[in-house]
């Protein structure tokens, strides 16, 4: 079974001034999926923050971790950055699927900046911070997830 983490990363959810809706949207959607959501966060978009957190749920040696949120051009966007301030290598088709997907149906969709990458045994994915991006992005993603973990752990392609 695929164990994961969701973290939001949103500055007004943090405070408490806005409802997390992304975030459980990810995890109902994981879990139906039959994956195991082990650990739910919100963070600040604060990159230091968002670095050390990831770096924690790697070493608890989840398989999956999703982020939703700071991914746009805002001034405080700066999950890519975190995420690329872990990762060890970068799984650029994941990301890269999931913007041409939304493309179609939005054209801002190309303005998330995410990234997907591997740091240990660990996927680190960013999806944009809306309940819509998330749904359109995880039904690309989930039926890629069994066999990327499987090839991640060392499993034949």
């Amino acid at each position: 079974m695929i164990r994961a983490a969701v973290l939001t990363i949103s500055d007004r959810c943090a405070m408490g001034a806005q409802q997390d809706l992304s975030g459980p949207t990810a995890v109902q959607m994981l879990s139906d999926a039959g994956i195991k959501v082990t650990q739910t966060a919100i963070l600040a978009d604060d990159r230091q923050q968002i670095t050390d957190r990831l770096r924690e749920l790697v070493d608890t040696g989840v398989d999956l971790i999703i982020t939703t949120g700071g991914t746009g051009l805002g001034p405080r966007d700066v999950t890519p950055e975190a995420t690329l301030d872990v990762i060890e290598r970068l799984v650029p088709g994941l990301v890269e699927a999931t913007r041409a997907e939304g493309f179609k149906k939005t054209p801002n969709a190309i303005l998330s900046r995410g990234y997907a990458g591997l740091c240990k045994q660990t996927l680190i994915i960013n999806l944009p911070g809306s309940v819509t991006a998330v749904k359109e992005c995880l039904e690309v993603l989930i039926p890629l997830l069994p066999h990327a973990v499987h090839m991640m752990q060392g499993g034949g392609h």
